[in-house]
């Protein structure tokens, strides 16, 4: 008979989730699940809906990126009016969209998965949050981050209508203007925004690149998954957040695939468990071949690392640099080192400020002309962004009248979801044995998930949606021996 652990829920992530660990009768991990017990709804959700409202309603999905699924929903549908944005929109919409993506990126860092490195991976689990990071780091620092997140916001408000569930985005544009005044001001918070990035991964520099203990953990076999990776890339295979390709490449790096958004179903299909509400997607022409990794997989991974690893490189000078200087410390591209997720994630930190000054220097921003009316008959239509969790996919089907019949939403934690559980089976395997357990391995094994900055919410949703925290721990019997409560 074996032990039974279970984590419940795990924390420092968006959303519900536990992990159930099974050891075997010498106290070594039999087998270790992530389960998601929560039901999805959001696609019933939407039917019956006019299509246009849609990018009103997706972002309540999460509060945390609600501005990614309100412009994946906005792409989706222009297309289903088959009515792209005028110039000046598409600036607008990919200036409000960096901004998200530069404060999001910094929010992971500091608050969720950068306690693992700056305050200990096994350092009492009341110092792992922002408050242990601002322990460490001082005061200063943590007012740095406060604002740097701040001044991005308040691009969002202004141009977004709204923080946290923007209302600007309309079929063949955006609401409203940037004039400017506000042109001027915007430039010089994404100036700071770029100091603020290159600070950052300083701080990454010194902490943990600097650390030989922490390098060892990073680089090592208990955090490595070797997979396919999918991200956006422009036309010069340069990565992207807003549009482009969908580009795919294998376990060596070299391309799979490329394909245009309303052509994923060709290369996305996804397999079902008993034990999870979400799915497992894999590539559809390899097939499901299980819970592998290796040349033999088909299971492919999303978010900062994975887009870094299916790009040519970054689209921005600064954070080309990093870029370059990541992959030679890490060996070679493609990077398998599931940790190296929290770096590539400052580094796309970096390119994100560095486009928003592009966007603000350039004074065609503000031309008044920031949207064209639809005209055609609406039908169907793909919208593809990358999420700072991974590639997000909002698939609309409508009437003549365009009112929504069918939804499909692929969010970045799904498409990681093989991956994730993976990765926790494997920590888990390395660092539990022999029956030792404590809260310190417990982390470990947790922190194989946050560099993935899983979001459940985005991927399954119920209400009341209660979350205490239980940590229940069996013996061999199946009899439970100790319970730690919130």
């Amino acid at each position: 008979m074996s032990e039974r652990i279970t984590i419940d829920p795990i924390t420092r992530l968006e959303g519900h989730g536990k992990i159930e660990i099974f050891l075997d009768d010498n106290g070594d991990v039999e087998r270790a699940f992530l389960q998601i017990p929560e039901l999805r709804g959001f696609e019933q959700f939407a039917v019956g809906r006019p299509v246009e409202e849609m990018p009103r309603i997706t972002p309540r999905i999460c509060g945390v990126c609600p501005t990614t699924h309100h412009m994946c929903s906005t792409k989706a549908v222009d297309a289903v009016f088959n009515t792209p944005p005028t110039p000046t929109g598409r600036k607008i919409r990919e200036l409000i969209y960096n901004a998200f993506q530069f404060e999001d990126h910094t929010l992971h860092f500091f608050f969720l998965g950068g306690p693992d490195f700056v305050v200990g991976p096994q350092a009492p689990a009341a110092e792992r949050n922002i408050l242990g990071v601002i322990g460490k780091v001082g005061l200063e620092i943590g007012g740095q981050v406060i604002r740097a997140r701040r001044e991005a916001r308040d691009i969002i408000n202004y141009l977004g209508g709204k923080v946290i569930h923007p209302v600007c985005g309309l079929p063949g544009g955006v609401s409203k203007g940037l004039d400017e005044e506000h042109r001027v001001e915007f430039l010089e918070v994404a100036k700071s925004s770029i100091e603020f990035a290159q600070f950052a991964l300083k701080i990454f520099d010194d902490i943990v690149l600097k650390n030989k203990d922490y390098v060892d953990i990073v680089v090592g076999d208990a955090y490595q998954l070797q997979t396919y990776y999918m991200g956006l890339v422009d036309e010069n295979n340069k990565l992207n957040f807003y549009d482009g390709d969908v580009r795919v490449v294998d376990t060596k790096g070299k391309e799979f695939c490329k394909f245009k958004p309303d052509e994923y179903l060709d290369h996305i299909a996804e397999h079902v468990e008993p034990w999870s509400y979400v799915k497992f997607p894999f590539l559809k022409k390899i097939g499901w071949k299980g819970f592998i990794e290796g040349e033999d997989t088909s299971i492919y991974r999303v978010a900062p690392l994975a887009r870094l690893n299916a790009s040519d490189g970054m689209a921005t000078p600064l954070a080309q640099e990093h870029y370059e200087q990541m992959f030679e410390v890490l060996g070679g591209k493609p990077s398998h080192h599931t940790l190296a997720f929290h770096w590539a994630r400052l580094i796309e930190t970096l390119q994100a400020a560095e486009t928003m000054k592009l966007l603000l220097e350039d004074k065609t921003i503000t031309d008044p002309n920031i949207r064209q009316i639809p005209t055609n008959t609406p039908n169907e239509g793909v919208g593809i962004v990358e999420a700072p969790r991974g590639t997000l996919i909002h698939h609309y089907k409508t009437d003549e009248r365009g009112i929504m019949e069918e939804a499909n939403l692929i969010v970045a934690t799904v498409h990681n979801s093989p991956a994730i559980a993976m990765s926790i089976e494997k920590a888990a395997k390395a660092f539990i044995k022999g029956g030792n357990v404590s809260e310190g391995l417990l982390n470990m094994a947790e922190m194989a998930f946050r560099p993935y900055d899983p979001c459940h919410a985005c991927g399954t949703h119920s209400l009341p949606g209660e979350m205490p925290i239980i940590i229940n721990v069996y013996d061999r019997n199946h009899e439970l021996v100790k319970r730690l409560k919130r």
